[in-house]
């Protein structure tokens, strides 16, 4: 990477970096990332080859580590790669061609159109002063704009969506962005929405934790078993309890099967079992009938088809006795 040489000694010499670096940029890098944008940006002031190994050594880093940084960068728009090296952007520049798309577009003369535009801009306020200590960056204005006529969240949901991101200290943009997806999807509009959603993930959340404890598990659900609890509470309706009496069934089993647990639950929501009560009749119904079959056999030495049938039940629940 070549660029003019600084005129001035480096005693007296100076690095400018743009504050849209600080607040749209540095925030999702990995610190090395940083360390090494910071020191090419220093470095594009002189005249001279820059090499990646040179810059693994002076920085202390990983050749790697480098090679992925420039990546990143690149990947941001924060760098340009040519044949002879990288040219460092504009971020301002940047910013402004983000800024002024016309889709995101929004003058003054919109927010005073209505009073719904009026308390929107109130609810961005309230949100630059909250969480961006008064300095969000126009990008944001316009993202922010944007998601109020994508998602219909009202402005009390807006605020407690920036609170939410900035309390798991992941107030960047992608990410920001991947929770309103998921609160639209799930169907939240109003405040009262938001707090239904909480309340049900609150719950959601604990009978995890209950099974988890259950079952013996230290260890965080994987993906695919949180999957299946969800499908159990939300889409079964099931409560702990209906759910506790499937766990009782691995309870000769070494290594209990969130597979084998919702055979069990699947089969009761065929049945239309939805509570305790219905669980316990159908199970001390099977065992009656695999009792008289048991008996039967003994008097006449017979199988038919139905006793074969009440066999396979019984495998099914064969834990049921120690239940």
């Amino acid at each position: 990477m070549k660029v003019e040489q600084n005129d001035r000694p480096m005693l007296f010499s100076e690095t400018c970096l743009s504050d849209i670096f600080f607040t749209e940029y540095m925030p999702q890098a990995n610190g090395d990332f940083v360390k090494v944008y910071l020191y090419i940006y220093f470095l594009a002031k002189y005249n001279k080859d820059i090499k990646l190994n040179d810059l693994s050594k002076k920085l202390a880093l990983p050749l790697p580590v480098i090679q992925n940084a420039l990546k990143y960068w690149e990947d941001q728009g924060a760098i340009t790669k040519k044949n002879t090296g990288f040219i460092i952007n504009d971020l301002q520049e940047i910013e402004l061609h983000r800024l002024y798309k016309p889709r995101v577009a929004l003058s003054c003369e919109d927010l005073e159109k209505s009073e719904q535009n009026q308390y929107r801009a109130k609810a961005i306020e309230s949100i630059n002063h909250s969480y961006f200590q008064g300095m969000m960056t126009p990008s944001w204005y316009s993202d922010i704009t944007l998601w109020f006529k994508k998602y219909q969240f009202d402005e009390q949901v807006m605020i407690a969506l920036f609170g939410y991101c900035f309390d798991k200290s992941a107030l960047h943009r992608n990410y920001v962005q991947t929770v309103a997806d998921a609160w639209s999807k799930n169907n939240i509009k109003t405040y009262n929405d938001l707090d239904i959603y909480f309340e049900k993930q609150e719950k959601l959340n604990k009978i995890k934790k209950n099974i988890s404890k259950k079952l013996g598990i230290s260890r965080k659900l994987t993906q695919y078993e949180e999957a299946y609890v969800e499908k159990w509470i939300i889409e079964f309706e099931y409560s702990f309890d209906v759910i506790e009496l499937a766990l009782r069934k691995t309870t000769s089993k070494a290594n209990p099967s969130f597979d084998y647990i919702d055979k069990l639950l699947c089969d009761w929501h065929d049945r239309n079992l939805k509570t305790v009560s219905d669980v316990e009749t159908f199970l001390a119904s099977i065992k009656q009938k695999n009792k008289n079959i048991k008996e039967l056999e003994k008097k006449t030495k017979y199988n038919n088809y139905e006793q074969r049938q009440y066999e396979n039940l019984d495998a099914f629940y064969a834990n049921k006795q120690n239940a």
